[in-house]
């Protein structure tokens, strides 16, 4: 029977410093450590999450949405869509709640390194993505060419506004912004983020991929890539299932032979396909 610490369970409390409003379902909540030497020796990579838990509302996980190459904050960007996460968007500043972690894989950031890099993103899946780019930001001269395509329900639901505004006026960066359908004052792009890939220049052979989102979005993404020649190796995504430990103990999270707590979130379509999961 495999032996997890103890404190591997045990949350710690962690104080609330600023609440930002992304859109009407999503917050973005910066914490610290409520222990400041807890906060001064705490770490994780892109691509991993927290176990966030909010007294008699039970434990959920959350990725990351902020860059390790940004210290001062952790931010945790959640939707409402169930018991937690709507117990969290009742909560301001100053208010505490409880973090363990980080748990799961990582996007491998060093077999990124020079080469050009794709971002595709479906409303919140922008989250996890975010603290991607941000370390590629933050490490200009180790990536090449960055595009990023973003799409939204509406317009009103577009999420990470300053983050984006940035983005548009960094020169180095192609930033795109679809929508399915259309408000007053919108004049960008309406329909599937797939269609943007027809207004970029990429060259598979020397660009990686990244895909966060819903489901069908991911799925009907890397499909549309593989047309376009992009390897299997070169594209990749993050996956969902029901987590409750976080550790691999409880098994709620298995996908096939995986367990997306311990072997993922992060896979790439290679992975995918060994285990049937890629059309």
């Amino acid at each position: 029977m495999q032996t997890i610490p103890t404190e591997d369970y045990l949350p710690q409390s962690a104080i609330i410093n600023k609440v930002i409003e992304e859109n009407s379902q999503i917050k973005t909540f910066e914490v610290v450590f409520a222990n400041r030497n807890a906060h001064k020796n705490f770490s994780y990579l892109p691509g991993q999450f927290m176990m966030v838990s909010v007294p008699h509302s039970g434990e959920a996980p959350i990725s990351f949405s902020s860059s390790p190459t940004r210290p001062d904050s952790v931010c945790l960007s959640v939707r409402r869509a169930g018991k937690l996460t709507s117990a969290m968007h009742e909560l301001k500043e100053g208010d505490h709640l409880g973090l363990r972690g980080p748990y799961g894989n990582w996007f491998d950031m060093d077999s990124l390194k020079g080469r050009d890099l794709l971002f595709v993103a479906g409303g919140i899946g922008l989250a996890p993505l975010r603290s991607v780019i941000n370390y590629c930001l933050d490490n200009r001269d180790d990536y090449g060419r960055i595009t990023i395509l973003y799409g939204s329900r509406l317009p009103s639901d577009i999420a990470f506004r300053d983050d984006i505004e940035q983005w548009q006026q960094n020169a180095s960066i192609n930033c795109l912004l679809t929508v399915d359908a259309t408000e007053p004052g919108w004049g960008g792009a309406v329909g599937l983020v797939t269609q943007l890939l027809d207004q970029v220049d990429i060259d598979p052979t020397k660009s990686s991929a990244i895909v966060c989102g819903p489901p069908m979005m991911i799925n009907a993404t890397l499909k549309e890539l593989s047309k376009r020649n992009f390897a299997d190796e070169n594209l990749i995504t993050t996956m969902e299932r029901h987590m409750k430990c976080g550790v691999g103990i409880c098994r709620h999270c298995h996908m096939d032979s995986k367990l997306v707590c311990t072997d993922g979130p992060v896979f790439t379509q290679a992975q995918l396909r060994e285990m049937n999961l890629a059309e």
